[in-house]
């Protein structure tokens, strides 16, 4: 017998990887995405994809979308709030649901603020990809056709050129010796776009680069529905 579980979903490539993962193990049945959305600015939260890209991603990998809404500046007391009532609303809406899984790599620190948070609401947390090597998972999700840009660069670990630019092989071989090759670090975001797990490739178009606080660049993607 399968158990659901509900899957936080900031966008990118890492929780596209726990979804497969996840997928691929009958012991569990993903039953939505969770995302955070920064309601000032419509978008995700830290990553800066678009709602309306965001709702094509789970449209387009066949699950139903959940947010916790948050303002910005926002406080992480007001975070917290947010999503726990985000899991409340999904546990009504599917009885039994009691876990969220992650996909994070090796910071135990962030792994161990979630599983608290999560057991604040007698939830467990669920980790399919934890402890993967980041550049075996990096090359992996590349030769297995799944398709990703950098929407958001940290321009204090890496230089802003990489911002707007196809997570390939050509990237991966371009990195620096000390960014993580899955940006575990934060030197980086992504945003999934096209591969084995949707359904159909999401036609975007690339618009403006900006750098934000004086430190992220962000660079954005709107949907092209005209090709």
């Amino acid at each position: 017998m399968t158990t659901p579980v509900l899957l936080a979903w900031s966008g990118g490539k890492d929780c596209l990887m726990a979804l497969q993962a996840l997928r691929a193990d009958p012991d569990w049945q993903p039953v939505a995405l969770l995302t955070t959305v920064t309601r000032t600015f419509d978008r995700i939260a830290m990553h800066g994809i678009r709602r309306d890209v965001l709702e094509r991603q789970s449209e387009r990998l066949g699950l139903p979308l959940l947010t916790a809404e948050i303002d910005w500046p926002s406080s992480n007391e007001a975070y917290e709030q947010a999503h726990a009532d985000a899991l409340r609303a999904a546990a009504e809406r599917w009885p039994g649901l009691r876990h969220c899984a992650y996909g994070d790599l090796f910071l135990e620190d962030v792994r161990a603020y979630r599983e608290q948070q999560l057991a604040r609401m007698e939830w467990e947390g669920v980790f399919p990809i934890w402890q993967t090597d980041t550049a075996v998972m990096a090359r992996r999700f590349v030769d297995s056709g799944h398709r990703a840009m950098l929407t958001c660069v940290d321009t204090t670990q890496l230089d802003a050129s990489f911002c707007g630019r196809t997570f390939d092989a050509d990237l991966l071989d371009d990195l620096p010796d000390d960014v993580d090759p899955c940006g575990e670090n934060g030197e980086f975001h992504t945003l999934a776009f096209a591969g084995p797990a949707f359904e159909a490739p999401i036609a975007l178009q690339r618009g403006e680069s900006v750098l934000r606080d004086e430190r992220f660049q962000y660079t954005d993607f709107l949907l092209d529905d005209a090709r």
